[in-house]
C-alpha cells in the first residue's frame, strides 16, 4: 500500500453576486480559516454565457438573490416586489445552474451542491414528495410529488381542501421563498378568509409587502390565488404549532454535512414566522426546556432535521424548517432551504462541533475536514 498525498488544502469558488451579505459573510469565513480569498463567479455571467472555472477548486453555488439585474434576468420583470413569475424565474435559474455544474465538470471542478438537488428545493412540491418518501414527517398534501394533484386556480384549491378534509391550509407558490406568495387560508363552510403579504393592486397585479394582512372573503382569496396558479401551488395541511409566549413557533435548523450545527427560534402573532414579516427571534433554551418537560426529546427534534437533510445528499448545507407541534412532543419539516444559511452572527450549538462558529465558519470547516479525510488515502 501507498499513500497518495493531495496538494493542500482546498482552493475555493463561489457562484454569487459580489458584493452581496451572503458572499461577503462567505469570505469572512474563508479569511478567518487561513485561506486564500475564495474566487467569486458572479451570477450575472454565469447567467450571460460566462461560467468558468479553474481545474481543481472547490465550488460553492450561493443564492442569486440581492441584485436587481440578475433578479430581472431570471423573473423576466422590473419589479423586484412582483410575485407573479416564479416559475420563469424557476426555468432560468435551474438552468444557470445546470451550466455551472457543466462548466466546472469540463475544468475539473468540484461543485459542493448538486444541480439535482436544488432543482427539487427549488420545487415545494418534489421537495414534499422527497421528504415523505424518505419517512421524515411532514404536513400531508394533495401536491406532494410528481403524480401531486395539479392546481389550476381556486376551484381547485377549494375541492382538494373538501376532498382531503383539511379545513385549514397553506397555499404556496411552488418556486417561492421568504414566504412570497403564500396564503394561510381557513375554509368553514361557505366561509373563506387568509393572512397574506400579498398585496393586489387594481389592475390585479401582486406585489410582496413587509406586512402579514387579512383577506376576509373568498373572492378576494380566489382573485391572488388564480393569478398565483399559472406558476404552480402547492397545498398543505396547516398544522397546529406549540406556542411560545402566545405566539406561533417554528424554528430554522442549518444542516451541515449531516450534522444539525445552528437552530434559531421564530415567534409570531401571524401564521408566517418569517422575521422580515414581524417574526422575532425566541429562545432557543426555552424551547429546548418545554421540549424535555413535555417528555420528548431534543436530540430527536435535530435528528428528524438532519434526516431530512439527508434527503439531499448532494448538498453541503440545508436550512430545515422544524415544525413543533402542539404539546411540544412531535415534529415535522415544513421544507428544506438549499440557502436557508443567512443567520448572522448564530454560533453552533453545544456538541454539534460548530461551537463557536456561524453557519458560513462551519460549512468552510466541513470542506477542510472533508480535504482531510481523502488527503491521505490508500491505493492497491
Amino acid at each position: 500500500m501507498s499513500p497518495s498525498v493531495s496538494s493542500g488544502p482546498p482552493r475555493l469558488a463561489v457562484v454569487g453576486n459580489p458584493g452581496s451579505r451572503r458572499v461577503s459573510l462567505f469570505q469572512d469565513a474563508v479569511a478567518a480559516a487561513g485561506l486564500p480569498p475564495a474566487r467569486t463567479v458572479a451570477w450575472l455571467d454565469v447567467l450571460e454565457g460566462g461560467a468558468r472555472f479553474l481545474p481543481g477548486e472547490t465550488v460553492r453555488v450561493d443564492s442569486p438573490g440581492e441584485d436587481a439585474a440578475v433578479d430581472r434576468l431570471l423573473r423576466g420583470a422590473d419589479d423586484p416586489t412582483r410575485v407573479e413569475g416564479s416559475a420563469l424565474w424557476y426555468a432560468r435559474f435551474t438552468a444557470a445552474v445546470r451550466e455551472v455544474a457543466a462548466a466546472a465538470a469540463r475544468a475539473g471542478a468540484r461543485l459542493l451542491d448538486g444541480p439535482a438537488d436544488i432543482a427539487v428545493l427549488f420545487d415545494k412540491r418534489l421537495c414534499h414528495g422527497v421528504l415523505e418518501t424518505a419517512g421524515v414527517p411532514v404536513p400531508a398534501s394533495p401536491t406532494s410529488g410528481p403524480a401531486g394533484a395539479p392546481v389550476r386556480g381556486w376551484e381547485d384549491v377549494r375541492a382538494l381542501i373538501a376532498e382531503h378534509r383539511m379545513p385549514r391550509v397553506f397555499v404556496k407558490p411552488a418556486h417561492g421563498s421568504s414566504a412570497s406568495g403564500v396564503l394561510a387560508v381557513e375554509t368553514s363552510g361557505d366561509r373563506v378568509r387568509a393572512a397574506t403579504s400579498v398585496e393586489r393592486d387594481p389592475a390585479g397585479r401582486l406585489y410582496n409587502s413587509l406586512r402579514v394582512r387579512r383577506c376576509t372573503t373568498e373572492r378576494e382569496v380566489a382573485a391572488i390565488v388564480d393569478a398565483l396558479a399559472p406558476d404552480g401551488l402547492h397545498i398543505e395541511r396547516w398544522l397546529p404549532k406549540a406556542s411560545q409566549g402566545g405566539r406561533a413557533t417554528d424554528l430554522r435548523v442549518v444542516v451541515v454535512d449531516g450534522r444539525a450545527t445552528h437552530a434559531v427560534v421564530r415567534t409570531s402573532a401571524s401564521p408566517m414566522t418569517n422575521l422580515h414579516l414581524g417574526g422575532a427571534r425566541g429562545d432557543l433554551a426555552g424551547v429546548r426546556a418545554a421540549v424535555e418537560a413535555a417528555g420528548g426529546s431534543w436530540g430527536e427534534a435535530l435528528a428528524v432535521c438532519e434526516r431530512g437533510a439527508a434527503a439531499f445528499p448532494d448538498t453541503l448545507c440545508g436550512g430545515v424548517d422544524l415544525l413543533p407541534l402542539t404539546g411540544w412532543r412531535r415534529f415535522a419539516v415544513g421544507e428544506v432551504n438549499a440557502f436557508g444559511d443567512l443567520l448572522p452572527r448564530l454560533t453552533g450549538l453545544p456538541g454539534s462541533r460548530a461551537e463557536g462558529l456561524d453557519t458560513y465558519a462551519a460549512q468552510v470547516a466541513a470542506v477542510l475536514d472533508r480535504a482531510r479525510n481523502t488527503r491521505v488515502s490508500t491505493t492497491p
